[in-house]
């Protein structure tokens, strides 16, 4: 099996993009291919058909390849917990919760196996691997349990190309001083340079490349332009450049708060609201941001009770409790969702040390937090709320803890494995559900925006919704065509060590 692997001076330079562009312009060239990350750090993770949990940006890059995802693709996931402490997920499934020091004394020397394993899974399958780096490969405190770029390009025997955001300023110093740091073996493994996020004009930039083309000896294989690519972000400073996808919109619109979270987690839930027309979007954490929204969404977060504490310290759950009682439309999703109950158990403190925590109160609902974590995808129909009876949704779901319903609420979905999900309060403004992906059931969002607009007196957005699927197809071959038009195709083939497609 071939390989290729994609190494960043730093996180959020968009690795995880430009691996999945990579991934459907392999495929696109016939190859069999698979992403793979050997250890990612994210909040947003992806369910595989067999409920394994991973990190998203390797279930994107499945999908951009037309495989289904598995375990191997992303063998050891951790998902920050509290301050020090994450969950660390093997092979999809909850291992244990561990502090960074004891992770990385105990766990790390025996991690290499499994990696092994995944690896030689994956050759028996594939002929070409793209592989994702983390954050830097040159973080001198830190390499000698770096079991994320450098060492798992060693067992999988690939190249590296490093990538380095021009966006965010210093490219060169960046990429120069990754260089300088690593060892002779692992600078040998670098081929190349990928410059990512590029808004300048190019003829500006030729002399610096042709610098640190000559400085360096390795050639740059690429100046990609920064875009909205439509690819679901993975790293949280993702959430920084959010206000980014949206441009302002004219005439009515419908003002959305999204409550940023400490721990917010999935918040590639909301997404789909910054393709609707008609939708000012908003990410608050202060009172001070509030400026009365239409519709409130509490998202997906990692600690529930934690988030929960930190909604009323800061007075944001006063001011939901007040907009709600004024009209105001509140979604809560999983995490969001079990804050909008009445009350939160934990007797055996499985999420916090609070053995009862009072919600917000917007739900008659009660959750209990047990041992064992849900994580399977699931398909249903809507049955609790008027403007959108009957339809299909589909969504997968991650959580802790069972969630019951009381007198004066009833469930949102009725999914085929014969569970009910979610609640909805009487008058439907207020609503909550499991289901991550809620808002990519295009058809159900814009029939709920649409209910808002007709009960405030605006128009409803006219015109069909295309399906999910079809949008993120399109996202990767849009993706795949930009990468092309400014990779050196024939240099990466080279690298690689592939043969030219016949097009070439």
């Amino acid at each position: 099996m071939k390989a290729i692997m994609l190494q960043g001076t730093s996180s959020d330079v968009g690795k995880s993009v430009l691996c999945t562009a990579l991934c459907r312009i392999l495929y696109e060239d016939g190859w069999k291919v698979a992403p793979f990350k050997s250890q990612n750090m994210a909040l947003n993770s992806y369910i595989t058909r067999d409920g394994k949990e991973i990190g998203r940006a390797q279930g994107v890059q499945a999908e951009a390849c037309r495989i289904e995802a598995t375990a191997d693709m992303n063998p050891i996931l951790l998902k920050p917990k509290q301050d020090m402490i994450a969950e660390v997920i093997v092979r999809g499934e909850h291992y244990a919760d561990m502090g960074a020091g004891a992770y990385r004394s105990d766990y790390v020397p025996t991690a290499l196996p499994v990696l092994r394993e995944s690896l030689d899974r994956l050759a028996e399958e594939y002929e070409v691997l793209v592989m994702e780096g983390a954050g830097s490969p040159a973080e001198i405190n830190l390499k000698d349990r770096d079991i994320a770029n450098m060492k798992a390009a060693e067992l999988a025997d690939a190249p590296v190309l490093l990538i380095a955001d021009i966006d965010r300023g210093g490219v060169f110093a960046s990429l120069v001083g990754t260089l300088a740091l690593l060892d002779d073996d692992e600078r040998a493994r670098v081929k190349g340079f990928i410059i990512n996020k590029f808004r300048g004009k190019f003829s500006l930039l030729k002399s610096g490349l042709d610098w640190l083309e000559e400085h360096t000896g390795l050639p740059v294989l690429g100046v990609i332009p920064y875009a909205d690519t439509g690819i679901d972000a993975e790293d949280s400073l993702a959430l920084s450049t959010l206000k980014l996808k949206k441009r302002d919109e004219e005439g009515e619109a419908l003002n959305v708060a999204v409550i940023r979270l400490p721990r917010i987690s999935n918040f590639t839930d909301i997404d789909p609201l910054y393709d609707e027309p008609g939708v000012r979007m908003r990410l608050i954490a202060s009172v001070a941001e509030w400026n009365n929204p239409d519709i409130i969404i509490l998202p997906g977060t990692k600690n529930t009770t934690d988030d929960l504490q930190w909604l009323k310290q800061t007075g944001l759950a006063d001011v939901i409790g007040q907009a709600a009682q004024g009209g105001a439309y509140v979604v809560g999703i999983c995490g969001g969702y079990q804050m909008l109950g009445k009350e939160l158990y934990d007797p055996d403190g499985i999420e916090s040390t609070y053995e009862r925590s009072e919600g917000l109160g917007l739900l008659p609902i009660h959750t209990t937090f047990q041992a064992g974590k849900r994580t399977i995808r699931v398909e249903g129909e809507v049955c609790g709320v008027s403007f959108a009876t009957g339809q299909t949704v589909t969504g997968y779901e991650i959580h802790l803890g069972q969630t019951m319903r009381e007198q004066g609420s009833r469930p949102l979905f009725r999914l085929d494995d014969g569970h009910t999900d979610g609640a909805v309060a009487d008058g439907e403004a207020i609503w909550g559900t499991y289901l991550h992906g809620v808002f990519h059931n295009r058809e159900f969002t814009r029939a709920w925006l649409n209910r808002i607009r007709l009960e405030k007196g605006m128009e409803p957005v006219a015109g069909g919704v295309h399906t999910e699927s079809e949008r993120r197809e399109a996202s990767y071959t849009a993706l795949a065509s930009l990468v092309r038009e400014h990779l050196d195709m024939k240099k990466l083939y080279d690298i690689i060590g592939l043969p030219l497609p016949i097009k070439f």
